[in-house]
C-alpha cells in the first residue's frame, strides 16, 4: 500500500501495531518535527487552511477554520498555552461506523503525533483522547504507544530540543452516544452528565474548564502527519475533482466483503458498494442504503453514481456523515431497519430536551405498532408530524434530527411497505427470508 496515495492505512497493522523504532523507520514524527522546528504556530495554520481538510467526524467543517477561532497564542505569556486545551473525539458510537477503530488499534502512533501537531498550532500545552468505552485493545495500545512516546520526549517538556511542551492524556469514557457531541463530551471529561451545552459560547473560546477547546475527530487529526510532511498541493491532488484528501470509506449490511477501505474523496457510491465490498450477497437486492451511518437519509439505488463527498451527498438528499455505508437488501423490512435505528437514538437520548426526550420514544410506540400490523393511517401522519417536532432549530442538539433523518426519508422512499404493514396487518417481509 502506498504511503502517497493512502497516507492513513498503509502503516495499519491490526495484529501487531507497530512500536516507536518502527513507526520511526517509516517515516513517523517526521510530520511533528516539521511543524515544530521549521514552522511557526501560524504557518501551520495555514498549511492546513491551504489543504483543505474537512472534519471527518460527520460534519465537514473547513478544520483550519475552526482552529482559527481559537484566540491566538500569546508569545510574551506562556502561560496562555495553560488555558487551551485539545480533545481527540475518540468516542466512535454511531450504528455502522468502525473507521476511527482501525486507526485507534492499528497504527496509534500515528493519532500522537497528529495531536502533537495540532496542539503546537492552537498554542496548548494538554489534550485528551476521549475514548469510547467499549474500545479496550485501542486504549491498551494506546497507552503503549503514550508510554514509547514519552520516553522518546515525544510528549512532555521541551519536546526534541524544542520550547514546546505537551501531556496528552487517555481518557476512558463511561459510555453514551450523545458523547460523541462536543459539547457534551467536553461536560463528560469534566466529570459531568454528558449534556449537550448551549452554544454560543461554542468551545473554541470556551470549552473544556471554560478556556478555548479544539475537538477534532480521529480521522480528521490523522491526516495532519501527512499534509506537514508532503504539504497542502499533494493533499488537494489526492482527490482533485473532489474534496481535498482520502477518506475511510465503511461498508456493512448483507453484502459480500463489509469492511473499510481508504479512497479518494468522492468515490462513488457504487465502487464503494460493488467493487470493494463485492456487491450483494446471492439472492438479494439493493433496496436503499444510508451513506454515512445511522443518522442520514436513505439513498436508492438510483443514486449508485454519485460521489461520496459533502456537496454530492447532500444534493442527493442526504449528508456524508461519517462515510460508513449501512445497506438495506429486499428481504429485509424497511420499517423494522427504522425501528431499530429509533430504538437506539431513543435509548441514548441524555433527555435535556423535549422533543427528544420523548419523541424520540413516541416514534418507537409507533414504528412498533406499524411493523406488529397494529397500525393506521393516522400513525404515518403522526410520524411525518414528529419529524418536523424533532427537526434541526427545535432541539438542543443534533442528535434528535439526526435520528428522523432514516424515518423521514423512509416514509418518503418507502411509503408503500408502510402501507401494506397497515392495510395488511402483518408486516410482509415475516419470514420472506
Amino acid at each position: 500500500m502506498n504511503a502517497l496515495t493512502h497516507p492513513l492505512t498503509h502503516l495499519v497493522n491490526l495484529q501487531s501495531p507497530l512500536n516507536l523504532k518502527d513507526y520511526y523507520q517509516q517515516g513517523g514524527y517526521l510530520g511533528a518535527e516539521k511543524a515544530l522546528k521549521e514552522y511557526s504556530p501560524s504557518q501551520v495554520l495555514d498549511i492546513v487552511k491551504k489543504s483543505q481538510l474537512k472534519g471527518r467526524g460527520g460534519a465537514g467543517f473547513p478544520t483550519g477554520m475552526k482552529w482559527s477561532f481559537v484566540p491566538d497564542y500569546d508569545e510574551s505569556d506562556p502561560r496562555s498555552q495553560e488555558n487551551k486545551y485539545l480533545v481527540c473525539n475518540a468516542d466512535e458510537m454511531e450504528p455502522g461506523t468502525f473507521k476511527d477503530r482501525l486507526l485507534l488499534e492499528g497504527v496509534p502512533h500515528q493519532l500522537i503525533e497528529a495531536m502533537i501537531i495540532a496542539a503546537y498550532t492552537i498554542g496548548a500545552n494538554k489534550a485528551y483522547i476521549f475514548l469510547r468505552g467499549e474500545y479496550h485493545l485501542a486504549a491498551q495500545r494506546i497507552e503503549t504507544a503514550l508510554k514509547e512516546a514519552y520516553q522518546a520526549n515525544w510528549l512532555g517538556k521541551n519536546i526534541q530540543g524544542s520550547d514546546y511542551q505537551l501531556d496528552l492524556y487517555l481518557h476512558t469514557s463511561a459510555g453514551r452516544y450523545i458523547c460523541g457531541e462536543e459539547t457534551a463530551l467536553i461536560n463528560a471529561l469534566e466529570g459531568k452528565r454528558a449534556n449537550p451545552r448551549a452554544k454560543p459560547p461554542f468551545p473554541q473560546v470556551a470549552g473544556l474548564f471554560g478556556k478555548p477547546t479544539i475537538v477534532n475527530n480521529v480521522e480528521t487529526l490523522c491526516n495532519l502527519p501527512h499534509i506537514l510532511k508532503n504539504g497542502p498541493e499533494w493533499f488537494i491532488n489526492l482527490a482533485p475533482n473532489s474534496d481535498a484528501g482520502s477518506k475511510i470509506y465503511g461498508a456493512c449490511g448483507r453484502i459480500k466483503n463489509p469492511g473499510l477501505w481508504e479512497l479518494p474523496m468522492g468515490a462513488t457510491i457504487d465502487e464503494v458498494l460493488n467493487k470493494h465490498a463485492g456487491g450483494m450477497q446471492e439472492g438479494l437486492k439493493l433496496k436503499g442504503l444510508l451513506p454515512g451511518g445511522a443518522s442520514t437519509d436513505f439513498l436508492l439505488p438510483e443514486h449508485l453514481d454519485t460521489p461520496m463527498d459533502y456537496d454530492s451527498i447532500a444534493k442527493a438528499g442526504s449528508r456524508l456523515g461519517t462515510g460508513g455505508l449501512i445497506v438495506l437488501d429486499d428481504k429485509n423490512c424497511p420499517v423494522a431497519m427504522v425501528l431499530n435505528l429509533l430504538q437506539f437514538f431513543a435509548q441514548e437520548s441524555c433527555g435535556w430536551c423535549t422533543p427528544c426526550r420523548d419523541g424520540t420514544p413516541w416514534a418507537v410506540e409507533i414504528l412498533t405498532r406499524i411493523e406488529q400490523g397494529k397500525g393506521t393511517i393516522d400513525d404515518i401522519d403522526s410520524l411525518l408530524k414528529l419529524c418536523d417536532f424533532m427537526w434541526i432549530g427545535k432541539t438542543h442538539c443534533a442528535l434528535a434530527p439526526g435520528a428522523v433523518e432514516p424515518l423521514k426519508s423512509a416514509l418518503k422512499y418507502f411509503n408503500d411497505e408502510f402501507m401494506q404493514h397497515i392495510e395488511q396487518g402483518c408486516c410482509p417481509y415475516h419470514g420472506a427470508y
